[in-house]
This record gives structure tokens, sequence and C-alpha cells, in this order.
């Protein structure tokens, strides 16, 4: 007989957890504060990316976040501010920006993406989907000689780990993209990258998991966990109290304020990002990362996203302008002849990602509570890396031999 589960967040993270844990006989509720129809599950880049091996907390980030401090339109900003919470958060990504953390990281998110990428593929044929999703590679763009020597870098350590990346130079470029203008002097190409349209795929699984049973309540704020005894006995929300066997905490940028209420101290930043969508026809038709700018371009369903930045600002919803600018600016100097309208920037959406200081997420059981799993902290890969966490957590839950070593995403590890 399965289990009663309650899982805190509506994300793709939350979706996909309840997809597996319903489909292994669980009985499932999803909570959300939201109407399930917003946040960065809506507004991210769309892609299904092995190629991004490398953590958030590389070597010279640190340096290049203090010195990018105080531009509110550079690729990562950290708004300045006196918290205790990003004070230990900051220490603990400083240590973590070092060799051999990436050496140790590379291969868990490499693991974690292509297992992913598997079950994203498995679950829009086994359940009929028909949310896009197209398998062209990914284009880190280049304008300068000295990312592209850094971007070669990357792509040799992507190939040790198998991947399929090769070295375009601007000729080689023009022979994929030809129907639209670029400024670039060469590129690294992942064949092994796939994109989607993210709200395709968010509508048609939760239409999925109505259909098989699943639970919404949605609109509901979560403000409480009741605790006994090394275990939760129920979510206390704004209307009600939930109980449940097991919980699972998928709520993004909001999970560390809520495992706190367990006695669980998760370091973790919201890390807000930005879209600009485009419904003129862009000819672009491979997605690109914009590497000096930090901008993801992405060819959707019926139109053109471009997305990006990290602004590590606290809980903030606010839309900054001066951030979506440098976005459409940015791209206007790899494409010279794609101009973002007024129109477009005011349309603007921002999403917040749950950060960790060494760029893994946090997948598992806390050793402080015992009926707890948390399922967060994928910064800019949650999309990437969603279906895996699902069919992890529901691996742990019914206490099934795990898929992939989760040790380097325990939420007990030390920074």
């Amino acid at each position: 007989m399965g289990k009663e589960v309650a899982v805190i967040g509506g994300g793709v993270i939350g979706l996909c957890c309840a997809y597996f844990l319903q489909k292994a006989g669980n009985q499932v509720t999803i909570i959300d504060q939201s109407g399930l129809d917003q946040g960065a599950s809506y507004v991210n880049a769309g892609y299904l990316s092995p190629s991004h091996i490398i953590p958030l907390s590389a070597p010279g980030v640190m340096k290049k976040g203090l010195r990018w401090m105080f531009n509110r339109s550079s690729p990562l900003y950290i708004k300045p501010r006196f918290d205790m919470d990003l004070l230990r958060w900051a220490w603990a990504f400083n240590r973590s920006c070092n060799p051999k953390h990436v050496k140790k990281a590379v291969p868990a998110i490499k693991e974690i993406s292509i297992f992913s990428q598997q079950l994203f593929e498995e679950i829009i044929r086994a359940e009929k989907f028909t949310s896009h999703m197209e398998k062209k590679g990914l284009l880190m763009l280049c304008k300068t000689e000295k990312m592209l020597r850094e971007e070669i870098k990357v792509a040799e350590i992507a190939m040790r780990q198998g991947l399929e990346v090769s070295v375009l130079n601007a000729g080689e470029i023009r022979n994929k993209e030809p129907n639209v203008k670029l400024n670039t002097i060469g590129a690294t190409y992942y064949e092994c990258d796939w994109h989607t349209t993210p709200h395709e795929f968010m509508n048609e699984m939760k239409m999925l998991l109505r259909n098989l049973g699943v639970g919404f309540l949605l609109s509901e704020k979560v403000v409480d966990l009741k605790n006994n005894d090394n275990s939760i006995e129920g979510v206390i929300t704004d209307r009600r109290l939930i109980k449940a066997d097991d919980f699972v905490l998928a709520s993004g940028a909001w999970t560390n304020l809520l495992s706190k209420r367990t006695g669980i101290r998760l370091l973790m930043q919201a890390g807000k990002g930005y879209r600009i969508d485009s419904s003129k026809e862009s000819g672009i038709s491979i997605p690109a990362i914009l590497a000096e700018r930090k901008v993801a371009v992405t060819p959707m369903n019926g139109f053109t996203r471009f997305a990006g930045t990290m602004e590590i600002a606290g809980i903030d919803h606010k839309v900054n302008n001066i951030r979506v600018k440098a976005i459409a600016e940015g791209v206007h100097q790899y494409y010279p002849e794609v101009i973002l309208s007024e129109g477009e920037k005011a349309n603007a959406a921002c999403g917040l990602r749950p950060v960790t200081p060494d760029g893994l997420a946090y997948i598992g059981r806390p050793s402080k509570c015992k009926n707890l799993v948390i399922a967060a902290g994928h910064a800019m890969m949650g999309w990437s890396m969603a279906t895996g966490t699902g069919k992890l957590v529901e691996e742990v839950i019914n206490d099934k031999k795990s898929s992939l070593d989760l040790i380097p995403f325990s939420p007990d590890r030390k920074f």
C-alpha cells in the first residue's frame, strides 16, 4: 500500500516529484502558494542541458561578483545588504569557488542532467504529450578571443566527460545559422543539448496529474510545519492543517525559509532571472548562450525567448528594468538585426531560482527529519534536472535503490 505524500511547491520540480510518486502507487497532494501558473518554471530558457556541467561556484566567480556588485546591469549582481543568511551563503560560496570542487561537481551535474533528459523524453512519449521538444544542440557564442579560449577549456572538460561538443569558427557558425546575421568570432557547439517550450510541458503535466488523482491545494501559503520527535506531523497553511506520511519540500527559493521551521538551516539564496519574449520572426533556429553577456536565446514554439542574468537580491519579484535593458542590448550586440521593442521589454517577466553555495541541488532526507525530503537548490538548472530529481525523490520515499549517487546532493553536506 502506498503512502500519503504532501509536496510543498508546484513548480516543475514539485510536479515531477508528484508524477513519479503517484505513478508508484502513492497518494500525492501538491500545495502551492500561487495559482500554479507563474515563477521560474515558466520564465526559464527551456534547456535540457548536459552541457552546463560547471557549477556556478567556479574559480574566479566570487571575484567577478564583488567587482560587479555595484553594477546593476552586470550578468551576476549581488545586491549590497546586511543580512546574516546572505553573509553565510557568500562565505560558503567563496569557499566552493575552487578547482577541486569543480572537479568533484562536474560528474554529478552531468549524470543527473543526462538522466533527466532521458526521463523527459520518456514522459513525453509514454504520456503522449504534444509538448515542444527539439534536439538541435546549443551554441556558446563568443565575441572575443579571450572568451572563446575560456569556452574551449570548458568544452575540453565536457569532451572528457563523454559529451558531444565541437569548436566552430565564424564561417561554421553561419552555416548552422544561415537565416540570421551574427556578430561573433567563434563558438563551442554542444550537440548533446535539447530545448523545449516550458509552459507547454507544465500545462500538460498539470492536466495529467489531475487525471491521475493528484490533489491540488492552490493559492495556499504554508505558514508552519508541525514538528514532533524528529518528524513532521503536518503542514499548516493559511487555511488548514494537512497531514501525510511523508513531505517533499520543493519550494524553490522559499525552501530554506520553510526548512527553518524544522530546525534545518539550508544555505540558499534567491537568484532572480529575467525573460523577454518576442513573436517576431528572428531567423534564429539553434539555442545559444551569449557567452560574454550570459544571455540565453531559445527558439520556442511560436516565439523566441531571451533570458538571463543572476540577481541575488532576496525574495523580490520586482522587475529591474536596468537588467531587462541589459539583456536586450546584449542580444543586439550578437544579433545586429534583432531589436527588441519597447513593448517586448515592458512585458518582461522574472522568476526566482534557488541557489546553493556550491552549485549543487539539495536532494534527499535531512538527518534531522525522518519523513521529510528536500528537492530544491537547482539554480539555473531546475528545468534540466527536474525529471531526474522527481525520480530520485520517489526512490528515496519508497526506500528503493537510488538511480544515482545522492551523496553530492545531500542536504546535510558541509560547506
